[in-house]
């Protein structure tokens, strides 16, 4: 017997007025609602699909180029069609393909986004757009406005990740259906002077349904979470669904190589073996590409230690070029949890009933108190 595709009913119509928004928009993603996020160049088209096939909302990585003909653009395009396949979906059909992209808005070619990456999109047709990183010096924050704009008008749910209460309520205005709450323990790229998620996102909410009661505005916590009780606890403080980053680099469609798996399923106590630093893009040469504003965690190596010792930034490339040891491996705080590498389908799976069953356990436990 063929197995059914859960996604091909391009003539159903759900009903989302008793939904919550994140079902609302994506009739596939069961609850608890799991994210993986759109880590480049991790971020693959069959990461994305199995994530979304176990019930999860899965993200490609689109990057940050978009001049004319780039090579991240016909990456993408590749990328879309490989979760496509995926998930048994051919281009015929009219039903919308189940994933997001995400990108990044540093670069100055970001002007050109309606002209180069909104017809790819258009093309492959994902649910989701996910923006990140307007370079706020440079008129970054009227580029996300347009885009945010553009992107809605042609149908796309748009996602906007944040790290401040001030920046959530100008991708609000902007038009943010989603807003992603992410807190300095987070791996990867993020706002250079922020909080931790635990205080990010009850603020956040707070800020949405004071400033914000005539519109219903989706929140997914980010940073640091990498089990059930992490999305538990992003639940309790707000959230309508919680994003996993590092969590999904151990996984088996993600495109981490050996040594990046090794790196991350041996790091532990993410308080000592991690760093949030502007070094690590100055070590791999990419600081040009991120502003003053934004920085990012990753796992500490002898790199670092002698740029803390001292040692000038010259010197220390010439150290490090050709030894792998000393290059850059992003991971959140949670990195000690992670441990083993699995089909992303039953990373989903398993995190959202070990997030059940700790839900559970605390009703459980509230009902013991009331006795």
């Amino acid at each position: 017997m063929p197995t059914l595709n859960p996604f091909h009913n391009p003539l159903s119509k759900p009903e989302v007025t008793a939904r919550p928004l994140l079902t609302a928009l994506f009739p596939h993603l069961q609850q608890p609602s799991i994210i993986s996020a759109p880590m480049l160049p991790l971020s693959n088209g069959r990461l994305a699909a199995a994530v979304s096939r176990a019930g999860g909302l899965g993200f490609i990585a689109g990057g940050y180029d978009f001049t004319p003909n780039s090579a991240a653009l016909g990456t993408l395009s590749e990328e879309l069609s490989s979760a496509r396949d995926a998930l048994d979906l051919t281009e015929e059909t009219l039903t919308p393909l189940p994933v997001g992209v995400g990108f990044i808005l540093t670069h100055e070619s970001v002007t050109r986004f309606e002209e180069t990456a909104l017809p790819v999109l258009v093309e492959h047709s994902p649910q989701a757009v996910w923006l990140f990183a307007p370079d706020l010096e440079r008129g970054g924050r009227e580029a996300q406005r347009q885009i945010v704009e553009v992107c809605k008008h042609a149908g796309f749910s748009v996602f906007v990740q944040v790290g401040t209460v001030a920046a959530a309520r100008q991708a609000v205005l902007d038009g943010a259906d989603v807003i992603v709450a992410q807190g300095i323990d987070a791996g990867g790229h993020q706002y250079a002077q922020g909080v931790g998620v635990i205080s990010l996102v009850p603020e956040v909410k707070t800020m949405l349904l004071e400033g914000f009661k005539d519109r219903e505005v989706g929140l997914v916590a980010a940073g640091g979470i990498a089990d059930g009780r992490g999305v538990a606890a992003a639940l309790a403080l707000g959230a309508d669904g919680a994003v996993m980053g590092t969590r999904f680099i151990l996984s088996q469609e993600s495109g981490a190589n050996d040594y990046y798996r090794k790196t991350i399923s041996q790091t532990a106590d993410a308080a000592t073996s991690t760093v949030k630093t502007t070094f690590h893009d100055a070590i791999r040469g990419t600081s040009a590409i991120w502003p003053a504003a934004y920085d990012g965690r990753g796992v500490v190596t002898d790199a670092y230690r002698d740029h803390v010792g001292g040692m000038s930034l010259e010197d220390n490339i010439k150290k490090s070029k050709g030894d792998k040891t000393r290059g850059v491996t992003w991971a959140g705080s949670g990195v000690g949890l992670v441990r083993q590498d699995l089909p992303a389908g039953d990373i989903v799976r398993e995190v959202r009933a070990a997030a059940i069953k700790r839900i559970k356990e605390l009703h459980t436990m509230v009902a013991h108190f009331k006795k």
